[in-house]
């Protein structure tokens, strides 16, 4: 018997269907081994050796493939292609005790029944430089991490994490942000137009803007008493090429652009795919075809389409050092055109096919006309312009544009009349910030980081809480629109326009801003752009063998270590961007609005004073950092406000917190939204705390001692021992169940495991 260890159950699943019943097929999930999670793990002294440990979640795992390798024939690693399916394979040899040399290592791009017989009649070993590169990956991020995150708990806030590739992508974020706010916006007006030959009317556009109000009222004073007159006339054929074939960062960004899928949703909807056997595989920076694939696609297109619909390509891989695989994102049947009952993964599915297809196909050919219409002593021209498509080409797949004739037969010296002339004053955009897929597209310009760690490093800045993906509203303004008829007439009105309006943007939080400057302070190397991608690139050169990865990790970590001990100095003060707002005038002591765990605050007295703690309160409603005043902080330092007792004499207290304002009975907290907490009055507060008690006295079925309940839930009704949450049987009635049963269901209930995502 054979065995095949593959990294995902769905994986070996689809493999089961192509191997025959000498094949076993296992997964690993995933990764088996990792650095600790409680200590470096890396010996720093011994040429930075890494001490790997089996995952407590995969001890079992490991002990099942343990048995049956022990029985098998032979052992087979069928990870994945790139560098983390090498370094799967490499530590499964470990945890197995089987020999990396010896072990048979098999690999494919695509899970058919073609592409595993292939592999299976060609093993190879485990490549050791490829498992070297995502060594040297992994304990160059835990170097970082684990240094540098320490820094930022001391000197900013608890929680936060700092990384290689991570921190980068919030600088770029960051950098963006402070871009917009130095632009200044500039005022000029954009002058449209429609004309009229020969009964036929046909838009215009003015050759450049006009700067100011006085020149676009000059030139349509100008051109009321003007003749137009065609000046020139181009007529060219152009061509339109289609895109190489898909490699991941092209996917996350046209699923992003075009599907509105996030990348996370992108990379978990490719990998199903994937794992189903209908396309390639989706970690990829090659846009490479192999000459089986283009044999299926131009056959396909010259049954479907015709011969002159077939052009043979090899797009050339940006990427030199492309590493993660050796052919494009494709599906492995064309003909195959909707493969699964999923509609978010038929709609990837489609981008891809079209995609891979149309590489393979005809230019579209268009007819371009372009005139020029010249007002008589004016110094500008009205530009008409016209593609009309001649032959659809690679188009014909997606529906392309079927362009029809929008200008009648001009020629040079004919003279169109105007029908109407309008100026709409605009504003110059400020740079428009990042989405997930424009992000991808930088950082890949920057080359920084790889196709396997865009969506994971997006991702994680944003539930650190660097980065939220929201909405910006925009600001209205008053826009003028001057309009000049075709009887000579200027009319002047104005419209309500929003300006810097922008949706499903990645917006720097302040902590973002905050960490940020720090590293830019203390760490440049660490946030530094072309620092970053030269990481990069020696990664390639260990994956090539070109470059030993403990001497690569050596000459980082003697530049990065000094770093950690030079940035001892920065108080907590400075890295927080503590802003002092004055003093308290009954004891003196300094009042800062700064940046804290939870978000911006108040503090009263000095972090580093040990003799007395320093007060917090939170920022005012409406008030920032940058704004905040004194007075708005004394009134905050009012809080929490005693209100008066209840009937059993606890005090009742008015506070504002995280989740916004509320009242204080005792160890309970209950909301008081929308009443303020500095004008509630005990009567309100009161009425609130009743309301409440009566609402949790409903949720109450049956109290039985040693805290265990019966409540009412959202799904129906539940035991509880405060920890664990057990579900009643809507057969039983919750009103006569015992102690004795309460317990019983309690203790034999066994919560469902929450499903896990299997990650390469």
């Amino acid at each position: 018997m054979n065995l095949v260890i593959v990294e995902s159950p769905a994986k070996a699943k689809t493999i089961e269907k192509f191997l025959g019943k000498d094949y076993s097929v296992m997964s690993s999930f995933g990764h088996i081994r990792d650095l600790p999670k409680k200590n470096l793990g890396i010996d720093k002294d011994n040429n930075f050796e890494p001490s790997y440990e089996i995952s407590q979640d995969k001890k079992k795992i490991v002990s099942d493939l343990k048995k049956v390798a022990k029985t098998a024939d032979a052992v087979w690693l069928a990870s994945d292609e790139d560098r983390e399916g090498e370094a799967i394979a490499w530590h499964l040899c470990h945890a197995l005790d089987l020999d990396p040399k010896t072990t048979k290592r098999i690999v494919f791009h695509e899970i058919t029944k073609s592409a595993i017989d292939k592999a299976v009649a060609n093993p190879r070993n485990v490549d050791v430089d490829l498992v070297n590169a995502q060594q040297a990956r992994r304990v160059l991020d835990r170097l970082v991490g684990y240094e540098l995150s320490p820094v930022l708990w001391r000197k900013v806030s608890g929680g936060l994490s700092a990384g290689r590739v991570q921190s980068v992508a919030v600088r770029l974020i960051v950098d963006k942000e402070n871009e917009i706010k130095k632009h200044v916006s500039t005022k000029s007006f954009k002058v449209t137009g429609k004309l009229s030959k020969d009964s036929v009317d046909f838009d215009v556009k003015l050759d450049s803007d006009l700067p100011d109000e006085k020149t676009t009222r000059g030139f349509f004073e100008n051109i009321k008493s003007s003749t137009l007159t065609v000046s020139k006339v181009e007529k060219k054929e152009g061509k339109r090429t289609p895109s190489a074939p898909f490699i991941t960062s092209t996917l996350q960004q046209e699923a992003g652009n075009r599907l509105g899928y996030s990348l996370k949703q992108t990379m978990g909807l490719a990998q199903r795919l994937y794992e189903s056997g209908h396309i390639t595989y989706m970690r990829t920076d090659s846009t490479n075809l192999s000459g089986e694939a283009i044999a299926k696609i131009t056959n396909y297109v010259q049954q479907q389409y015709g011969d002159k619909y077939i052009k043979v390509r090899q797009f050339k891989t940006k990427n030199q050092n492309a590493q993660e695989a050796h052919e494009a994102i494709r599906p492995t049947n064309i003909t195959n055109l909707s493969p699964t009952s999923d509609q978010a993964q038929n709609k990837l599915y489609s981008l891809i096919w079209q995609r891979a297809v149309a590489s393979q196909m005809s230019e579209a050919i268009v007819d371009k006309t372009k005139v020029t219409i010249t007002p008589s002593g004016a110094e500008h021209s009205f530009i008409a312009e016209e593609e009309i498509l001649k032959f659809d080409g690679f188009l014909v797949i997606s529906g392309g544009p079927k362009n029809d004739a929008t200008l009648p037969n001009l020629k040079e010296g004919d003279s169109p009349s105007l029908i109407i002339a309008e100026a709409r004053e605009s504003y110059t955009k400020s740079p428009a910030r990042y989405t997930e897929p424009s992000l991808v597209k930088k950082l890949e310009e920057l080359g920084i980081g790889r196709p396997s760690t865009y969506a994971p490093t997006i991702s994680t800045v944003q539930t650190r809480g660097y980065v939220e993906k929201g909405n910006v509203e925009g600001e209205s303004k008053q826009t003028l629109v001057i309009t000049l008829n075709s009887a000579g007439k200027i009319t002047d009105t104005t419209e309500e326009s929003l300006l810097g309006q922008e949706k499903n943007k990645l917006l720097p939080t302040h902590l973002a801003t905050m960490v940020n400057d720090f590293l830019e302070k203390y760490f440049e190397m660490i946030v530094d752009y072309n620092f970053t991608a030269k990481s990069e690139e020696q990664l390639d050169l260990v994956a090539e063998g070109k470059e030993k990865w403990q001497t690569m990790i050596d000459d980082f970590y003697k530049k990065f270590h000094p770093l950690i001990v030079a940035s001892d100095v920065a108080s907590r003060q400075e890295t927080s961007q503590a802003k002092l707002i004055g003093l308290d005038p009954k004891n003196k002591k300094p009042i800062y609005a700064r940046f804290g765990r939870f978000g911006p605050m108040i503090q009263r007295g000095e972090t580093e004073d040990k003799s007395t703690k320093p007060d917090f309160a939170p920022l005012p409603s409406g008030k920032t950092i940058d704004n905040v005043t004194l007075e708005d902080a004394l009134v905050m330092f009012q809080l929490p406000r005693l209100l008066g007792k209840t009937n059993d004499g606890e005090e009742i207290k008015a506070n504002l917190g995280r989740f916004g304002p509320y009242v204080q009975v005792g160890k309970k907290f209950v909301s008081i939204k929308p009443l303020d907490p500095f004008t509630i009055t005990l009567e309100e507060a009161l009425a609130i705390i009743e309301e409440k008690s009566k609402e949790s006295a409903k949720k109450v079925i049956q109290e039985f001692p040693k805290g265990l309940s019966i409540l009412n839930g959202p799904y129906g009704p539940y035991v509880t021992d405060g920890k664990k949450n057990a579900p009643i049987a809507k057969s039983t009635d919750p009103k006569n169940l015992s102690l004795t049963e309460a317990k019983e269901i309690l203790d034999t209930y066994k919560p469902k495991p929450r499903r896990k995502s299997f990650k390469k």
